[in-house]
Parts: structure tokens; sequence; C-alpha cells
């Protein structure tokens, strides 16, 4: 049973069939992964240098993964800009958080351009506090991007969070207008029918196997393979299971998801009328908007810890966390504790080191190149890979292919077994100090300490 966005998206598309690879081809640029990653880099390349023959392989349907089943919050890098500019330098930081503005708006423009009726809302995020301890925990980092002239983010009466947010359970929020929320699974099917008409040739239920490195390289599949100048790997979670050296360099992490009935009624008596997604103040957050079907998703980070870097059965299942996620949901919206839950999914997140993605080129090799590591937000930046791969690929000078973004991996996590039970070490941590939190109860000052060790992990730097 696929997640509940994808399937939606292909239960509702015009058919294009993209069947598996049959036989060896040749082409310019393959590129492994129908994702937003692989889609954008695909895209930008054809729009940019039409005549360049580019090919898809892609192991199950394109948008079958994260792209697929993520929560819809396309979010900037803004709230990230102290580990930016302690990564990158000021220059780079506020750049980066410009041009993760710009790509909100340039999804935005790709579907109107495109006719893609991905569901695009443009109507902000709220970053909240849910009980005292998360007061405050925004200030520092939206001051710092305000000494920049960077700030896109105001804070909201307590009358106005409510108001927006419809939830009284929010006691201080900044929104920022730039942040939107889509229908991943019909964008990313979208992004397909868009490839397919510039030309993209796409080979779905077409896995790769082994890639035989070198100029040209080979991408080998079940039954045929790829001989292509350059490939782009755009695999993310699957990653570190195809290529040993990159295992440390994220650890696989779920999110999980519950979507409710379609209930407007409930929704308008709450006063929830718009699609701002909603984040809250905790290392792995809560975050939910409404749909413009009259539906509330809810989603949670850091549940489910893969060991060794492989992508575990559990990430295509119902999610096991969806009575949590229902009890969350009820303590953000009491009205809705009689609306039944539709589906329930989860899906697994590359969680990087620094909590930012990286690209570069496998083996410091001319014309193999990667990324990933977008760690839960990856619906926006997505679209700034796409940039940095696309630039890679065509040879370009500019800001992307100069970005350090673009130097490889920024950090890496301890060897198994210390990398996976230090995970699920520190994930308890947090959950005991937020749930003292919640009660407002002091938490103790080892769960406190642990805890800092995933400070990577928010959406947003905090105080």
């Amino acid at each position: 049973m696929r997640p509940y966005w994808i399937k939606k998206a292909l239960d509702e598309e015009e058919i294009l069939e993209c069947p598996p690879l049959e036989n060896d081809i040749e082409a310019d640029v393959c590129i492994v992964g129908g994702g937003y990653t692989g889609l954008w880099t695909a895209i930008m390349i054809k729009e940019q240098s039409p005549d360049v023959d580019v090919v898809v392989v892609e192991a199950d349907v394109c948008g079958a993964g994260a792209s697929g089943r993520n929560g819809g919050c396309a979010l900037t890098w803004s709230a990230k800009y102290f580990t930016l500019e302690k990564l990158f330098g000021e220059e780079e930081a506020v750049r980066l958080v410009k041009e993760s503005e710009e790509s909100i708006y340039s999804i935005g423009k790709f579907c109107e351009k495109y006719e893609i009726d991905a569901d695009f809302l443009l109507d902000g995020t709220l970053y909240t506090a849910t009980n005292s301890s998360q007061l405050g925990a925004n200030d520092s980092v939206i001051s710092a991007l305000e000494s920049q002239g960077v700030n896109s983010f105001r804070k909201l009466s307590l009358s106005d969070v409510k108001k927006m947010s419809g939830s009284d359970k929010n006691i201080e929020a900044w929104y920022s207008p730039v942040a939107a929320t889509v229908q991943p699974g019909k964008l990313v099917r979208g992004m397909r029918k868009v490839a397919i008409e510039l030309g993209v040739k796409i080979f779905e239920s077409t896995p790769m196997l082994k890639l035989e490195e070198g100029v040209p390289a080979t991408v080998v599949t079940p039954s045929g393979n790829v001989r292509a100048e350059k490939i782009v790997l755009g695999i993310n979670a699957w990653m570190a299971r195809s290529f040993p050296r990159f295992e440390r360099t994220i650890a696989i992490v779920s999110s999980d998801m519950i979507i409710t009935e379609s209930c407007p009624e409930v929704l308008e008596k709450i006063g929830l009328t718009s699609g701002v997604s909603v984040l809250d103040s905790r290392t792995f957050v809560h975050y939910y908007h409404r749909t413009p079907d009259g539906r509330i998703m809810l989603g949670k980070g850091g549940n489910t810890f893969s060991y060794g870097g492989k992508v575990s059965p559990v990430f295509d299942k119902p999610s096991p966390y969806r009575n949590y996620l229902h009890k969350s949901l009820v303590s953000f919206f009491p009205e809705l504790s009689g609306v039944e839950i539709e589906a329930s999914w989860n899906g697994a997140s590359d969680r990087s080191v620094t909590g930012l993605p990286f690209f570069g080129k496998l083996n410091n090799s001319s014309n193999i190149f990667y990324g990933f590591g977008y760690s839960g937000n990856g619906v926006g930046p997505c679209h700034m890979g796409g940039q940095i791969l696309s630039s890679l690929v065509l040879g370009l000078d500019n800001d992307w292919v100069k970005s350090p973004l673009a130097r490889g991996p920024l950090g890496y996590f301890p060897p198994e077994p210390f990398r996976y039970f230090g995970s699920l070490m520190v994930r308890n941590a947090i959950r005991r100090k937020e749930y003292a939190e919640d009660v407002e109860r002091k938490p103790k000052f080892y769960d406190i300490r642990l805890s800092k060790l995933a400070a990577a992990a928010g959406k947003s730097d905090k105080s």
C-alpha cells in the first residue's frame, strides 16, 4: 500500500507510461533517482541546454521515496542561519538564506508555468512555542537575520497566534510569508510530466544494480545498461546502502505522518482557514497544515532509527506511531477528537550531521556527481540541489559550483553500533526532556546535555 500523497497523485494523474529499461542505451547524462533531486536536475539541464540527452532511471515510480511522502512543507533555510554562518561564513550564509527563499517562489512559478496542480499554497509558516520552555527559542536567530537585512519573520500577538494556527496550544509564534505547502505526490508527478515533455527519457521500475565508474560511466540495471558521459546520483537515503563510503555521513530516521478525513466545517469552526504550515519548537518538531480539500496533516520526525545506513522495511508501512500522532493532533485540536484518521505513513529521512545537504563528485571524479542529506527539509532545498547538480553537470562557473555545499560531506557520525545506540539514547533523552517541559517541570540535567547533541536536527537554530 503506497503512502497517502503519492497514491492520490497516481490515482488522479493522466497516464504517461515510463516502462523499465530493457536494452543497452547511451546518453549524455544519466540521473539515478526520480525524486525531487533527480527531476529538478533533469529539468534544469534541459531548460538550459535542450540538446543534452538526459536519461532518468528510477527503482520504483518517480516520487515513491521521500519526495512523494513528506509532510508537504516547503521551508527555507532562514531559521538555520547560525548553522550556515558557522559552516560557511557570513557572506555565503546570507546568500543561501536568500536563495532558499527564492526557491520557494520558483517552485510556485514552475507550477504556474507548466500548469501543475500541486496544491501549492504560498501561505507562509509559523514557528511556535507550545510551553514556557520554548518561549523565546527563536529570538536569537531572528535577531541575527534582522542584523543581516534578510529577516522575513514578524512576531504575532497571542490572539493572532491562536487565530492563524487554529490552536490554543500555541502560545507564541514568529510568522514568515516566505513558505508554502504542497501536495508532494502531485508535485513530483507533475515534475515527471514536465521532464518527459522537455525530452527526458524516464525508465521506472529500473533499479541501479551497480555503477561502473569511468569516462564514460555505466549504470547497470536488471535488463539493460546506461552508458553516459556524466552521472548524477539522486537517491538520498539509499546512498549509504549503495555506496558504503557514505555510511557514516547520514543517519536514517523516520518522519511519521497522519492525515484526517475531509472535515472543512470543523476546520472553519476552529479558524484554520489557510494553508499555513505550523512547526513547534521541539528538536523533532510537530508540524501540521490544512489541505485545500479540508484535511489536516500532522507529522513528527525522529521516531524510528535504522541500523547501518539501511532503509528498513518499516518505512514502507503505516506509521507505528499512529496512535501517538493522533493523540498529538487532538492535543492541538480537541475539536478533532471525533474525526477519523484516513491514513498514516512514514518514510526514511537522510539526516546529516549538520542538518544540511551536501553535494560533490564521487571519488573526486570529473563526471559522477551526488547530492543528499536534506534532513527532513527537502521540498524547498531540493530546488537548490537541482541548481547545484545541473551546474556541475553543465560545467558552469557560478556561485553554486563554488559553494562549500558542493565540497562533499560536512561531518560524520560515529561507526555502528555506536551511531545506532547513541541515536536511541539521545532520542529518548529528548523525549524525556520535552515531556518534562510539556508538564512545566524541570528536565533532568543529563537529559538536557544529551539533547544538545541533536541540536542540528531541529528546523531552526535555537537560542
